[in-house]
């Protein structure tokens, strides 16, 4: 750690930064900062930098007092949209107890857990990331509208699609903080974008999905506009999602190479594995009440199941001819906290290999997601799976929370306008 540590310091003395802001996710994926004086890094690397934990959403059910941010050395990136004199950069953060011990709430510890065990068993998961989001105009004032940049659809081009542009600049500032996209095009909804990104481990994965959203609302706001990530911003246009692609590793092998030829036993039991527990699971992967109008929208389906070709089922090995072998998870969405959805993904793929569940035949139905939100929790609350997997009293205190939202969004007038009153510009 010591070495890391004086490495860092280096590199934040002969880059002129000047202040650092401190990341990470509150308990329902929504990113938190605070920002300190590169003067106070050192101390922040080796005792941590405290924060009233109980003002965080989704801690205060977890803990009383102060938690401690750890920067993690190896996230260290600049942020190239700030000041070239007296830089700005980032790190992601550990969450500690005074103690020393982990906090329940930090997903991150939890993602890395997950892989970990994963270690344990002799494999290693792989992670891509299909990201949607829109971008809206924005008023005389600076402040988010409704009204979508442009009225394009998918893969169209200038000067119909006018976020081509946007998604060049954002692509090249990710590049400069050492995060590389894979692709990117204009989606079905007018003024909907997907950025995507290559297969790395998991917490590298996430983390650099969580610097594309720090990008992209940076960019957007630099060309006076306003990026979303809702699920369903738009009631009657398509809904945004966060497709996860899934590998499985065992000696430099990936073991979903060739599967729909001759599927690898290991891979078929975790895919199995993912199916079983994805309806008790969802409430993580699709949090919001407008996750749930967006499910089974535009011809896909609730029913869980897989195809190597169709992409209205809810998981899809794909099956081109030159792609690397994964599964593709399609029914999350970006308002979830990534850390823990993949944890949790992670950690049913295994069980499935584990219990030495067989490849379920393609389309074959293996129950239903959840078709709302109440029925989403109700789920939740009876999973054995999520109570052993998940740290002690995580479950209730995000249950807890999101009981409260559905229990306001139900008796809300007009519920559509009560979610873009408490999320869009939070989201």
């Amino acid at each position: 750690m010591s070495i890391h540590v004086e490495e860092v310091l280096e590199f934040v003395e002969e880059n002129d930064i000047k202040f650092i802001r401190l990341t990470f996710c509150d308990l329902f994926g929504v990113q938190k900062n605070t920002a300190i004086l590169s003067s106070q890094l050192e101390r922040a690397l080796r005792r941590g930098m405290p924060f009233d934990a109980s003002a965080v959403p989704g801690f205060a059910g977890l803990e009383e007092g102060d938690l401690l941010l750890f920067p993690e050395p190896g996230t260290l990136a600049l942020m190239p949209w700030r000041p070239a004199q007296g830089r700005v950069a980032r790190f992601c953060c550990a969450l500690r107890r005074g103690d020393g011990s982990p906090a329940p709430g930090d997903g991150r510890e939890f993602l890395r857990r997950a892989a970990a065990q994963a270690a344990e068993l002799g494999y290693a998961a792989r992670l891509g990331t299909q990201c949607e989001f829109y971008l809206f105009s924005t008023d005389g004032e600076g402040r988010p509208t409704l009204e979508p940049q442009d009225r394009a659809g998918y893969l169209d081009v200038a000067p119909a699609d006018r976020g081509e542009n946007v998604r060049r600049e954002i692509c090249l500032t990710l590049e400069e903080m050492g995060v590389t996209p894979e692709s990117s095009h204009h989606e079905r909804g007018p003024g909907q974008n997907e950025i995507d990104f290559q297969a790395a481990a998991p917490l590298r994965a996430v983390d650099n999905y969580l610097s594309l959203r720090t990008v992209v609302k940076a960019v957007a706001s630099r060309n006076g506009l306003y990026a979303s990530f809702l699920p369903k911003p738009l009631q009657d246009q398509s809904g945004s999602g966060l497709h996860l692609d899934l590998s499985l590793f065992r000696e430099g092998e990936n073991l979903f190479d060739g599967f729909l030829g001759n599927p690898h036993p290991d891979a078929g039991a975790f895919l199995a594995g993912v199916m079983r527990r994805l309806p008790e699971m969802t409430i993580f992967l699709n949090p919001l009440p407008g996750s749930y109008r967006r499910l089974g929208s535009l011809g896909s389906s609730l029913a869980v199941a897989w195809s190597g070709r169709s992409r209205s089922r809810l998981l899809r090995v794909p099956s081109a001819p030159g792609e690397p072998g994964r599964m593709e998870v399609r029914s999350p969405d970006p308002a979830c906290n990534p850390y823990f959805a993949v944890g949790l993904l992670l950690l049913a793929g295994l069980e499935g290999v584990r219990d030495g569940l067989a490849a379920p035949a393609q389309e074959e139905g293996a129950g239903r997601l959840p078709a709302a939100m109440d029925l989403a929790l109700e789920l939740a609350r009876q999973s054995g799976f999520l109570r052993r997997s998940l740290p002690e009293g995580v479950l209730d205190a995000f249950l807890d929370e999101k009981g409260r939202q559905w229990e306001e969004y139900r008796h809300a007038r007009n519920q559509h306008q009560w979610e873009l009153d408490r999320f869009f510009e939070m989201i």
